[in-house]
């Protein structure tokens, strides 16, 4: 059994949405909560500033993704953004929830055609059909793709482009569905993983070139791998934070796996049992990933 080292004593609210951008060789994640988005950069020197950069983005912050003409795309609370690291701007280009002031957007990522898929939750009361999965094309129109969901959470696409898949977290399951790589149309939703019960609720998710999936467990103390042909548990790699949130694959091979977590409602000796939740987590892997596609726009 593998068991993942701390990276980063972040203490992250709620630690989210790593990816590795292979322009720079460097990784981004974001701590949702505290409207943060980190910058980590595992070849610069450990004591330099580069080493760790923050950016405050003035409101709460599902995801990011690069971006091909520069900079990177969010999805803000309130919609899809382009931000600058470099001057710090942050522009919002749509929001599809403007009507829905309780929702906020929350995870998401690029299909192979650089189209940038992000989905919302109700922040406010936790209604569980109030979200919807939403895809970003590059000449910025927004469509819905998938309606009442709970919690939108991890997404990926297989090599083949056939097939996506989607966790919404409160169905404890990941779902599968066809995908048209050249419209972004999906369709004949199924299910490819059913988690087996004692391991937590999924949460991120990243693939790998085997197109086997990590999937982040939310309660549940770790990563774990599943074969989505199959819904077999392959094998997990342990976390010291109970609340795990996501995971990316990444390093000069892509076998680094980079693990946020969280320590939000964490207080007394839940906090005292695991000291370093809301941290950032590593580990290797045998079987490497597959680089992240920047949205096309």
């Amino acid at each position: 059994m593998t068991t993942a080292q701390l990276l980063l004593d972040a203490q992250a609210t709620l630690g989210e949405g790593p990816i590795w951008d292979t322009r720079e060789q460097v990784l981004w994640w974001i701590d949702i909560n505290e409207h943060r988005l980190h910058r980590y950069d595992p070849q610069a020197a450990a004591d330099s500033e580069s080493r760790c950069r923050t950016y405050d983005l003035g409101q709460r912050v599902g995801t990011v993704v690069p971006r091909t003409s520069g900079g990177l795309m969010l999805a803000v609370e309130h919609g899809f953004a382009a931000y600058d690291p470099l001057t710090r701007q942050l522009d919002v280009l749509a929001d599809p929830e403007a009507h829905l002031p309780g929702n906020r957007f929350n995870d998401g990522k690029c299909d192979p055609a650089g189209r940038f898929w992000a989905g919302t939750l109700q922040s406010v009361e936790e209604d569980m059909q109030a979200g919807t999965l939403y895809c970003m094309y590059p000449d910025g129109r927004v469509e819905p793709r998938v309606t009442k969901v709970g919690i939108s959470n991890g997404i990926v696409w297989s090599s083949d482009k056939t097939t996506m898949y989607f966790i919404d977290s409160p169905t404890r399951r990941v779902d599968a569905f066809d995908y048209d790589d050249a419209t972004g149309e999906i369709a004949n939703r199924r299910t490819a993983v059913a988690l087996p019960e004692g391991i937590g609720y999924p949460d991120g998710m990243a693939i790998d070139a085997e197109d086997k999936l990590w999937v982040a467990l939310w309660a549940g103390w770790g990563v774990a791998r599943f074969d989505p042909a199959t819904g077999e548990l392959l094998e997990k790699i342990d976390v010291g934070a109970s609340q795990v949130t996501a995971c990316a694959l990444g390093g000069p091979e892509l076998t680094d796996m980079y693990i946020t977590t969280a320590r939000r409602d964490l207080t007394g000796d839940l906090l005292d049992d695991q000291p370093h939740a809301g941290g950032l987590f590593h580990a290797r892997v045998s079987v490497p990933g597959v680089p992240s596609t920047a949205f096309a726009g």
